[in-house]
């Protein structure tokens, strides 16, 4: 049985998934510019394409939220700066950040399970995409001990 979907709180956690993705953006691009060593150039190719990525979710989900006649604000989510730029200490805040954004998609797919299809679709789409980058970054913390 289909319940109704509650538009307030969707919106509400949309719009923290769109700022939260465009501070993606920002961090992956930090990142990016920051490493160093001979594993740089595949490291800044990663980080760049994470922050493509972050630009893409955030417009994905900006549509969505516009579709349901929300606002999306102009703001970011807070980046916090820890001044360590070691591959492995960036790596870890990247897997940080990956959990959080785990956990606000699985946010949205609480709210709009069996209310909306397309959007319960959506959100498990991006809950398997980040549970990816979780894997992904965990693989290659391994090499560090």
């Amino acid at each position: 049985m289909m319940k109704d979907l509650n538009l307030d709180k969707t919106i509400d956690v949309l719009k923290s998934i769109m700022e939260f993705e465009l501070a993606g953006v920002v961090r992956y691009t930090h990142y990016s510019l920051m490493v160093t060593g001979p594993n740089r150039i595949p490291i800044v190719s990663f980080f760049k394409a994470q922050a493509t990525e972050s630009l893409l979710h955030a417009q994905q989900v900006g549509e969505i939220l516009t579709g349901l006649e929300g606002h999306p604000t102009q703001k970011i989510a807070a980046i916090e700066e820890s001044y360590k730029h070691s591959v492995r200490d960036i790596l870890e805040e990247s897997l940080n950040h990956e959990k959080t954004a785990l956990d606000l998609y699985k946010d949205l797919l609480n709210i709009v399970e069996d209310a909306s299809v397309y959007l319960e679709e959506f959100a498990r789409t991006m809950i398997g995409q980040e549970e990816l980058h979780n894997l992904e970054i965990k693989k290659m913390l391994r090499d560090f001990s």
